[in-house]
């Protein structure tokens, strides 16, 4: 389990509570290029955050090959809209 309250000393400026935070958008690939290059190297240097990032995304691997049905059309707008509404708000309140 990630100490997500720990702060590591790996020269990265992000602790593992904030590693642990963006963990999804940075398995998304959804990171601004020097945000990402924080992520990693504290990644790189973290074990216990390296581990949590490595299962999450070897879930996803396996997630991926088992669920193939197809998702409902209403299913995806309305997730499609949750998220541009969410990023509205991040852009909103920065």
């Amino acid at each position: 389990m990630v100490d997500e309250g720990r702060g590591c000393s790996d020269g990265s400026g992000v602790d593992c509570e904030e590693a642990v935070r963006q963990l999804y958008v940075y398995l998304d690939g959804e990171l601004t290029e020097q945000r990402r290059e924080k992520i990693s190297l504290h990644l790189d240097e973290c074990g216990p955050c390296a581990g949590a990032a490595d299962f999450e995304a070897e879930l996803r691997v396996i997630i991926s090959k088992r669920c193939k049905d197809r998702v409902p059309d209403t299913l995806i707008q309305r997730v499609a809209a949750a998220i541009a509404q969410e990023r509205a708000r991040q852009q909103d309140g920065s």
